[in-house]
C-alpha cells in the first residue's frame, strides 16, 4: 500500500485487495467499493473510482497517471506528470493481465477480456478485448 494520508484511500464493505497488489494515492484519490476483488499483483494509480461487484483478476494495471513527453529539448523525468481520472462502474471483470489507461470509463456490466488495453471509453454492457481493446458484443 503506497497511500500517503493527504490523499483519500476507501476499501468498501467486502472487499479485497489480495497480495502483492501496490495501491497508489500520491496523486489522485483511490476509491472502491463494496464486494469488489482485486486480484493477485495488480496495480492501481489513482484517481480511480472502482464500483461494487467488480472483479479485477490477476496482474492488471489500472492507471491514471502519464508521463509528459511533448518537450524534446527535456528529459521525460523533468516534465512532470498528467492525471486522468479512470471510473469502472459496477459489475464489472476484468482479466487477467489488462491494462486500462489514464481517462477511461467502463460502464455497468462489461467484460474486459484478458490482454486488453483500454484506451478509450467502455459503454455499458459490453464486451471488449484487444490491443487496443475494440467492442466485441453487447452483453
Amino acid at each position: 500500500m503506497d497511500t500517503p494520508p493527504y490523499r483519500r484511500f476507501f476499501l468498501g464493505k467486502h472487499s479485497i485487495i489480495e497480495s502483492y497488489c501496490c495501491i497508489n494515492n500520491a496523486v489522485g484519490d483511490v476509491v472502491i467499493g463494496d464486494h469488489t476483488r482485486i486480484g493477485i499483483h495488480n496495480t492501481i494509480i489513482g484517481p480511480v473510482c472502482i464500483g461494487n461487484h467488480v472483479n479485477l483478476a490477476q496482474g492488471i494495471t489500472v492507471s491514471a497517471l502519464n508521463h509528459n513527453f511533448e518537450d524534446k529539448n527535456k528529459r521525460i523525468d523533468e516534465q512532470g506528470i498528467t492525471t486522468k481520472p479512470v471510473i469502472i462502474g459496477d459489475d464489472v471483470w476484468i482479466g487477467a493481465n489488462a491494462v486500462v489507461l489514464p481517462g477511461v470509463t467502463i460502464g455497468k456490466h462489461c467484460v474486459v477480456a484478458a490482454g486488453a488495453v483500454v484506451t478509450k471509453d467502455v459503454p455499458d454492457n459490453s464486451l471488449v478485448a484487444g490491443v487496443p481493446a475494440k467492442l466485441i458484443k453487447q452483453i
